[in-house]
């Protein structure tokens, strides 16, 4: 699809963002929340939908290129992060942004991830994880819990699930963070966040699929749970959380523990800080244990300083042209090694 072309270069609002469209998932999905947080974002951080392009894989959050006037390509399951690698490179200086699911970017598409998670692609991806295959009406997916019971586990998945965040991490993306649907000023934080990292971003955000896998992240994301089930990361502070603001996280042996602010003093809690660049502690925080310790949001990690592909493709392309003359089609094939055969 292509974007509607603006009057002015006025600043636009959130509704410049919405195409005329009919937005189809199902009443009450958490998408409809990341729908209206990246329109807002969008309008905020002022962006210029000509150099706009979104892109999907297949799965219910992969309808997003509609739902937005900007540039946007539907692709194929698990490889929009190949296409657009591909267009990233073709043109560097376009903003892309990548929509996929737990399903789309860990099952068929994990290949592509974590290859463009290693190379450091300057574009942004949010994954929305509703832990279940909506699309398709319910089979569990890479990230359903162990023991999950759905149309294709009728007595129970013995799949170890996927930890999106270590993941990514592990493959070396330089920017990580969570965050959740319908906590919309912290999930436009995320973006705004994301959207001045020079590399590649990566964000999980919590997403409701109240059809197929209702409340799945309610024990942690309900108002009434969140203080004390959530923790949010914020560089340069101590790491607390809580209804009252009386827990934090040590650092203890090998890893994050919980302490209470009544018998620990607030100067001994970790200090957060995204941009080391050892991933030590941001790994810690992604293998925090859901409803055991506070699951971590915010931003994971965000480290500068790492070359992207697409400059380092350009790059190279240039430095062999001052080398190399420029050759004919003819002069090519005939080049190196060749060989006829009678």
């Amino acid at each position: 699809m292509t974007a509607t072309v603006p009057d002015s270069k006025s600043k636009l609002s959130k509704k410049d963002f919405k195409s005329d469209q009919d937005v189809r998932w199902c009443p009450g999905c958490g998408d409809y929340s990341i729908l209206n947080s990246v329109q807002q974002a969008f309008a905020e951080l002022g962006k210029d939908r000509d150099n706009v392009a979104i892109i999907s894989g297949i799965g219910c959050s992969s309808r997003f290129p509609y739902y937005m006037d900007t540039y946007g390509f539907h692709t194929i399951h698990g490889r929009a992060p190949a296409i657009a690698t591909g267009l990233k490179i073709a043109n560097p200086d376009l903003d892309v942004w990548v929509i996929s699911g737990d399903g789309d970017a860990l099952s068929i598409g994990g290949n592509h991830l974590i290859h463009l998670l290693r190379r450091d692609v300057g574009l942004r991806l949010l994954m929305f994880n509703n832990r279940i295959y909506g699309l398709t009406k319910g089979q569990y997916s890479p990230t359903s819990e162990q023991g999950k019971v759905t149309k294709s586990t009728p007595v129970g998945s013995l799949d170890a699930p996927f930890n999106p965040t270590a993941l990514a991490i592990g493959a070396g993306a330089t920017f990580v963070a969570r965050t959740v649907d319908v906590m919309g000023p912290h999930l436009r934080s995320v973006l705004k966040q994301a959207d001045e990292h020079d590399g590649c971003a990566f964000i999980e955000i919590m997403q409701n699929c109240n059809i197929f896998n209702d409340k799945a992240w309610e024990p942690i994301v309900d108002k009434k749970v969140r203080d004390d089930q959530l923790i949010d990361l914020r560089d340069g502070e101590p790491l607390v959380f809580g209804k009252n603001g009386d827990k934090g996280l040590v650092w203890e042996g090998r890893g994050l523990r919980v302490v209470s602010l009544s018998d620990t003093a607030k100067e001994d809690l970790v200090v957060w800080d995204s941009t080391d660049p050892n991933p030590t502690l941001a790994f810690a925080a992604a293998h925090l244990r859901e409803t055991i310790d506070p699951t971590a949001i915010g931003v994971l990690r965000n480290v500068g300083g790492v070359p992207n592909y697409e400059a380092l493709v350009h790059e190279q392309i240039a430095n062999v042209q001052k080398t190399k003359p420029t050759r004919s089609l003819e002069e090519l094939i005939h080049d190196g090694n060749t060989w006829e055969v009678s």
